[in-house]
């Protein structure tokens, strides 16, 4: 091969080379992408975790939101970590407790809120308030597990089995046919022609991202309602 050939082909190769990595950087570029922008600054983005009830949960667990009696082992139940907006339009971090066969249904859902920027008021594991289930309510707390009964029978609650939530009691209050409303500071909420931050409506996102997973919501009861209420049941 003559000294020009050589030339020639070398250059053909780099030639070929730039072409090849001009290509790559266009397919591998959005790949390595900063994250989406909106006005400016990155879009917030959903953070969950599933993860076991380590030993020192379990202990304060223990005579608050479990007992012995309970129908599932602490085994079965997962603590979920997960991001959530606040009513002031910050993000905050919460803690549920749930059944493990519904704990990724439930990361779905709470990533659902998320992007709708759904207001929950505080989010924390119902031991905080020993296991009353008032005072967790009167707190504006959303909840998930606690072993207890339906209240007034000998039935074990959806909660008892960590396949139900409780989401913004105030904003969405329990309310009997009789006319009671629990937790009392739910009263200016019962009227649910109101479209006040953090009400859930027939229908509406929160609805519809639970229903998305075969949960139901006791706002669509038909007599007494919790509006309050979502569960794997219905009930």
């Amino acid at each position: 091969m003559t000294a020009a050939a050589v030339a020639a082909t070398r250059a053909t190769f780099r030639a070929v080379k730039r072409l090849v990595a001009g290509v790559l950087v266009c397919v591998l570029a959005p790949a390595f992408a900063a994250p989406a922008m909106v006005g400016g600054a990155a879009k917030p983005q959903f953070v969950g975790k599933s993860s076991k009830i380590d030993h020192a949960r379990a202990k304060r667990m223990k005579g608050r939101s479990w007992h012995r009696e309970c129908p599932v082992p602490i085994s079965q139940l997962r603590l979920l970590r997960v991001r959530h907006w606040d009513f002031k339009g910050e993000i905050e971090r919460g803690r549920l407790i749930v059944n493990e066969a519904a704990d990724r249904e439930i990361l779905r859902v709470m990533e659902d809120l998320f992007d709708e920027r759904f207001p929950i008021r505080r989010m924390e594991v119902i031991d905080a308030y020993g296991g009353d289930d008032h005072k967790s309510m009167n707190a504006d707390n959303t909840s998930a597990f606690n072993c207890r009964f339906v209240a007034g029978t000998q039935r074990w609650s959806e909660h008892a089995f960590g396949r139900a939530i409780d989401l913004n009691p105030i904003e969405n209050p329990y309310v009997t046919t009789s006319g009671h409303v629990s937790p009392p500071a739910g009263r200016p909420y019962a009227d649910r022609t109101r479209d006040a931050r953090g009400m859930i409506h027939r229908g509406d996102p929160t609805v519809r991202a639970f229903k998305s997973v075969g949960w139901k919501w006791g706002g669509n009861w038909s007599g007494t309602r919790d509006f309050q209420h979502f569960s794997a049941t219905g009930s």
